[in-house]
């Protein structure tokens, strides 16, 4: 497979800028330490002090995510049973840079990539977590052409991925799998919020338990089978009916069709991150695990 890096960086994000900005925009935060907490493939995300971080976009791409975060997170977040990301206050385009950007609550925890945790746990708290995410969305809500659509959609993006792979014995199973779901009856109900890159990446880990939900940049409205592929990215398979059991709700029913379709997704995600992960080792093998785990489920 022709493996892709991360795109590059389209303005240098570093400590001297997001002091300026903050001196700017917000002087009372600008004396606090600053510390680089590392990148994305579409924000920057810098430690202000013990309790903030500046989280700002590195591409043009990223910019119009920063500003969806900004407007819907602070409405989900009450209803959520864990903490996520809610913008704490905003900053605008100054000091040469040209996009509008966040200051966060930092929330501590080990990533999930990482981290040690208990299965059980981490699916009936994840679950739990996606059942009180996925409710209707408003009709402005956010659409994304690339994730909570209609698997059909993906149909092209699949298939060209899936050509890449250099053996073609390892296009047989994966192919024969998409075909199946990818006739799967699309989500009947109305488009439901999803986090939209729910991967091990995003959840923090403390103590052993999902501490907190990250990287909101892909929310928008669709289906909810988009966000449970991650119980094949994350879970062993003793877990996962329980990971269903507690991410079933009033607006989710997690039914065969729901599952096949969540499958669909697992499988062209994974494809997704082999492809785009060539300087992302962990990446890479969250996409080998999810492809072989939604195989073995499929057999």
């Amino acid at each position: 497979m022709t493996i892709a890096a991360k795109p590059p960086a389209e303005v240098t994000i570093d400590i001297d800028l997001v002091r300026a900005l903050l001196r700017e925009q917000h002087p009372d935060l600008a004396s606090l330490t600053l510390v680089d907490a590392g990148e994305g493939w579409d924000n920057r995300l810098i430690r202000v002090g013990d309790k903030l971080a500046v989280r700002m976009p590195r591409r043009a791409a990223a910019a119009v995510l920063i500003e969806q975060e900004q407007r819907w997170l602070s409405a989900l977040a009450g209803r959520l049973p864990l903490p996520i990301p809610v913008p704490v206050r905003t900053g605008r385009p100054g000091c040469g840079y040209p996009w509008h950007w966040s200051v966060v609550p930092w929330l501590s925890g080990e990533s999930a990539l990482r981290a040690r945790w208990d299965p059980e746990r981490m699916a009936a708290d994840l679950g739990e977590f996606l059942s009180r995410l996925h409710q209707p969305a408003p009709e402005d809500a956010p659409l994304n052409p690339w994730r909570g659509i209609p698997l059909a959609r993906r149909d092209e993006i699949f298939r060209k991925q899936l050509d890449q792979l250099r053996a073609p014995a390892d296009r047989n199973a994966p192919l024969c799998l998409w075909e199946r779901v990818v006739s799967t009856p699309p989500w009947p109900g109305p488009p439901v919020w999803i986090h939209g890159d729910l991967h091990p990446g995003n959840l923090l880990v403390t103590n052993g338990r999902l501490s907190a939900v990250v990287d909101f940049g892909d929310l928008c409205a669709g289906d909810p089978a988009t966000d449970l592929a991650v119980m094949w990215m994350l879970l062993p398979a003793e877990a996962r009916p329980a990971f269903l059991r507690s991410a079933r709700g009033a607006f989710t029913p997690i039914d065969e069709h729901t599952r096949m379709r969540a499958l669909g997704w697992a499988l062209t995600l994974g494809l997704a991150y082999l492809s785009g992960s060539r300087d992302d080792d962990a990446m890479h093998a969250v996409g080998r695990v999810v492809i072989r785990a939604a195989l073995d489920e499929a057999c």
